[in-house]
């Protein structure tokens, strides 16, 4: 099987990490961000080869013509890493931010998707690890309503796929990351900060990488966020919401 891996996101937190992990197992590492000196930063420290390549994936169109410059690298492993969330009432957050996050979270996970899943089918070989959150197990997060909503549409876009290579015997590989609270620059961006501990972003990224080349489905790290997404599945709808928003409403800095 080829080894060069695409990585989104890949200046900062789980991304960076990932690239790490994967430079260590022998995988050539495509790194795109909007952040060229971070990029650049981690390409010169990473032990394997590696390549940059800038790109803003709240444009559709850039989406595709990162997919066409890399295309024909026999890439084996894609990584949608990129996302953001940010913290408020629906009302109140900015529309021009929420759109931007769909852009990201969602249009650019969806498009990147279809293309390399693609190719990989033809291959019939491959692995994609859709970075989602614990947010989208869940039925929804008051004050980050956007946020949970995008995550929402990664894991069911995610599983989906799953079944579908299932039934079609295909050798590739589709898995969702959902891990709960992650120490990124997450925080900063969403202007929050998380009401529990999270876990560290090279933890994370070990068990993104373990799951996702053990073919799981959904990867969640933590034993106590399992039973937590277990327990929504359970528990009354309106009774979930009202925890959930609870513990986001401590989140505000």
């Amino acid at each position: 099987m080829a080894k060069t891996a695409l990585i989104t996101g890949a200046s900062s937190g789980i991304g960076r990490e990932t690239a790490k992990i994967l430079s260590k197992k022998g995988f050539k590492v495509i790194l795109t961000a909007r952040r060229e000196e971070r990029l650049r930063e981690l390409a010169d420290s990473l032990p394997g080869k590696s390549r940059i390549i800038t790109c803003d994936l709240s444009e559709t169109e850039e989406c595709i013509r990162l997919y066409e410059t890399v295309k024909n690298e026999k890439i084996s492993v894609l990584v949608n890493n990129a996302g953001f969330g940010k913290l408020g009432e629906f009302t109140e957050i900015p529309l021009e931010a929420e759109l931007e996050m769909i852009d990201v979270n969602v249009k650019a996970v969806h498009t990147l998707t279809k293309l390399f899943l693609k190719d990989f089918k033809a291959a019939d070989r491959g692995y994609i690890l859709n970075v989602a959150s614990s947010a989208g197990l869940m039925p929804g997060g008051p004050l980050m309503a956007a946020y949970y909503a995008t995550k929402a549409y990664v894991v069911s876009l995610t599983s989906a796929v799953y079944q579908e290579l299932r039934n079609d015997g295909s050798n590739v590989h589709i898995s969702a990351l959902c891990p709960g609270p992650v120490d990124t620059e997450f925080n900063d961006v969403a202007q929050c900060s998380f009401a529990v501990k999270g876990i560290t972003p090279e933890y994370c990224a070990k068990k993104a990488v373990e799951g996702m080349f053990g073919g799981k489905l959904i990867i969640v790290p933590e034993t106590t966020m399992k039973a937590g997404t277990a327990a929504s599945r359970i528990l009354p709808r309106k009774l979930i919401l009202g925890m959930t928003g609870g513990i986001q409403s401590r989140k505000k800095q």
